[in-house]
């Protein structure tokens, strides 16, 4: 692996990284991916994901046209759904900055394919998961929190709404279908999710049954962000576990529930995923407990 330093809101720089290596492929993935971070800074967020996504697109265009790009878009796109499942042809109507960020991409890639004949293809990847998923998400935020309460570092886990439900898969199965979107013989937009919907509370539930631990859920979210922190502070002197929600990890405008209908991958890539829901869940939070415990 050779590594190239740049930033994808540099388009000089872009230029000279693709004309030098002059790639077969270019997969995008580069992002300000968190949605709660899109609601607190959405100028940054537009200028990483639709100027970048703009940039690289553009960059090919002009050093490696024949190159094949992958777009990497999100479940996201589809916010306030208007049919579940949600497959290749349900409308977007994008409840977060990042969600507008990502149908931005989605619509530029789209544009270059059109306009200028490139292969460029586009994955509406549903939430992928693994042992490496940064701290912020909520899934890594449950597993990292059990993980420092089974060593006795807390006694808390705070999180936002836990009945909020997403199509959870595992990120190796994803990454391989973004591969084979890029072997086909025409480029395509594809969704990607394992048809499967669970709530953010069924994940914690596994999560701290395989940790062997219970837990008391403390419902705070409507409470201001002062009142709730000073509630925890008594709870941290406390005997026992609590999962505590609180309002300041509530979206403004939130999604419900989204779940892929991934036919289409399925049969023409043809994908299918490998890790299940369980599995998942157990590498994660066997990951995590061994890392803390370290």
């Amino acid at each position: 692996i050779s590594l190239h330093p740049g930033d994808i809101v540099n388009y000089p720089r872009l230029v000279e990284i693709l004309d030098e290596v002059k790639p077969d492929e270019i997969y995008h993935l580069a992002a300000q991916s968190f949605v709660h971070e899109s609601f607190e800074d959405a100028f940054t967020t537009f200028r990483i994901n639709i100027d970048g996504t703009l940039n690289v697109l553009s960059a090919m265009k002009a050093k490696v046209p024949d190159a094949k790009f992958y777009f990497a878009g999100s479940s996201e796109m589809f916010g306030k759904v208007e049919e579940t499942p949600q497959n290749e042809n349900t409308k977007f109507h994008p409840r977060s900055p990042y969600g507008v960020s990502k149908v931005t991409g989605y619509e530029l890639t789209r544009n270059f394919r059109e306009a200028y004949g490139m292969f460029c293809s586009s994955g509406i990847l549903f939430n992928h998961e693994s042992p490496r998923r940064g701290f912020e998400f909520v899934t890594r935020k449950i597993t990292s929190g059990i993980g420092k309460i089974k060593a006795g570092k807390t006694n808390c886990l705070i999180l936002g709404n836990i009945d909020a439900k997403r199509d959870w898969g595992f990120a190796g199965d994803y990454v391989e279908a973004m591969w084979l979107m890029l072997q086909q013989n025409r480029p395509d937009d594809y969704v990607v999710s394992t048809n499967e919907a669970h709530s953010i509370r069924e994940f914690m539930d596994i999560a701290f049954q395989i940790a062997g631990m219970d837990y008391k859920i403390v419902d705070l979210h409507n409470l201001s962000i002062e009142e709730a922190n000073d509630k925890i502070k008594k709870l941290e002197s406390c005997k026992g576990v609590y999962v505590v929600q609180h309002p300041l990890f509530y979206r403004p405008s939130e999604v419900d529930l989204l779940i892929g209908e991934s036919s289409k991958a399925r049969n023409s890539l043809p994908w299918k995923p490998q890790i299940s829901f369980q599995k998942l869940v157990e590498m994660m939070i066997c990951n995590d407990i061994k890392y803390d415990n370290l």
